[in-house]
């Protein structure tokens, strides 16, 4: 693995600028990969690791550039929880972690930096250097993955009953004996105008 100023060059360039979640993001998924005993996720074991991140914010895109786990590469998965929270899944030893960051973190960075009147700037700085057991907590945990979760995996197409759209990963309804992707049983995000 790389160090901490390596990994903050490569998220800043990756997120758009480093700030305090991206410092903890960084943290997190370092001491996630180093309790499985990962030491190389975007090299020798990239096909070991499957994420699951909890929250839509900068965190998860330093997850990202720890992990090298992407949603594109079916290694990234996103359960929109709302907590700085991360599992970190070892395929090969079957074997997962969940880190989450405690909210303790942020009092504690306001003690010892207390002349950073910025609060992301004092964040930064005490993430930077607070020891992983000031930051986390982490619990050994099971996922189960089917089949369909892997990375890699090609399952059988579909098509949508209602809207004529493809349907990739098993990812549909039958309701009376027609094949319906989720946005047509109701579950659209927008409204065809």
């Amino acid at each position: 693995m790389k160090s901490l100023p390596e990994y903050e060059l490569l998220a800043a360039g990756a997120h758009g600028h480093m700030c305090a979640g991206q410092v903890l993001g960084l943290r997190m998924a370092m001491h996630g990969l180093e309790l499985l005993g990962i030491d190389d996720p975007v090299g020798t074991d990239r096909k070991r690791v499957v994420t699951f991140v909890e929250i839509d914010r900068c965190l998860t895109d330093a997850v990202q550039v720890v992990t090298g786990c992407r949603l594109g590469k079916r290694a990234l998965k996103f359960r929109d929880f709302g907590k700085a929270a991360a599992t970190f899944c070892d395929l090969r030893d079957g074997r997962a972690v969940r880190v989450v960051a405690l909210d303790s973190s942020k009092s504690r960075a306001k003690e010892l930096f207390p002349l950073i009147a910025d609060k992301n700037q004092q964040q930064m700085a005490a993430y930077r250097e607070m020891p992983d057991a000031e930051l986390f907590a982490h619990a050994w945990v099971r996922v189960e993955l089917g089949p369909d979760e892997f990375p890699g995996y090609k399952g059988t197409r579909r098509v949508c009953a209602e809207c004529g759209e493809g349907i990739n990963f098993e990812r549909f309804v039958e309701r009376v004996g027609r094949i319906l992707c989720l946005g047509c049983d109701g579950g659209n995000y927008y409204r065809v105008l």
